[in-house]
């Protein structure tokens, strides 16, 4: 006996969120694509100052100090004895690691308790909350555990959106996670070059609230477009038992899910 996925996205696509609209594909694609690269734009824009913004001047005597539990912080073997660019790097490194570890918390949370709709949201609204957080340097820890959660909510989910609009034999599919990258391509872009100059020419503060800014966009443009969305994601896929035998992975199998992780590894990839 195994535990599978109730086959929600293999259901008739019918009605107004299957439209098709620009280019040929449901609307709904295009308001994903937008929240995606909107929220990309926040990361990526906070993620471009924030070593540059513990080095010089988070970290600095007379600051650090104010950081909320940060003495205790320190005392963690990862960070024991670190200050200055070390430490940064450090926990830099801890935050980018950790991002990529809980997507695998969303999923969870979506398929078992909220529903991919509300975990997205979910992880919107913290996100946001994380990147406005950055502006009080009593909260920065905070703000960090905020962010981390809030992408592991954001990342995976609102991918699995784009696939459910689509039947799983239409080969609009492969083209739609094309367009849904392209939106992320575009947020990676362009966030640098706003948040980052903001951040080092007018000051740290103001470069972290346009990323605050940037994901409160994406939050609109999602919730204007749920209409075009699959209603099934409004609840979670509850597991169903299936008396189907299971079946071993082989060792192409196994070759060919070494050559994806390696290929998420090395780029934005979808979880």
């Amino acid at each position: 006996m195994t535990a599978t996925a109730e086959p929600d996205d293999a259901s008739p696509l019918t009605g107004e969120e299957h439209t098709p609209g620009f280019l040929g594909h449901p609307r709904g694609l295009w308001f994903l694509a937008f929240t995606e690269a909107w929220e990309r734009f926040s990361y990526y824009g906070m993620q471009s100052l924030l070593v540059l913004y513990m080095v010089k001047y988070l970290l600095l005597p007379g600051r650090i100090e104010r950081v909320a539990i940060f003495d205790a912080f320190r005392q963690l073997p990862l960070y024991s004895g670190l200050d200055g660019q070390p430490l940064a790097s450090a926990i830099f490194g801890t935050y980018t690691a950790a991002v990529y570890l809980t997507p695998i918390f969303g999923g969870f949370l979506a398929d078992r308790v909220l529903g991919r709709r509300r975990t997205v949201l979910l992880g919107a609204f913290t996100m946001a909350a994380g990147h406005f957080l950055m502006a009080f340097e009593t909260a920065f820890l905070f703000a960090l555990l905020c962010l981390v959660l809030g992408c592991g909510m954001f990342k995976g989910n609102i991918a699995s959106q784009v696939g459910s609009l689509y039947k799983p034999d239409d080969l609009r599919r492969a083209d739609a996670f094309q367009i849904f990258y392209l939106g992320i391509n575009a947020g990676v872009i362009i966030s640098p070059l706003i948040v980052g100059s903001l951040g080092e020419k007018v000051g740290w503060h103001y470069g972290f609230a346009a990323a605050g800014v940037g994901m409160l966009v994406a939050i609109g443009i999602y919730l204007s477009g749920q209409k075009y969305l699959r209603t099934s994601d409004n609840d979670p896929r509850l597991a169903v038992v299936s008396s189907a035998p299971s079946d071993e992975l082989n060792p192409g199998d196994w070759r060919a899910v070494s050559a994806l992780v390696l290929l998420i590894s090395r780029g934005d990839g979808v979880l």
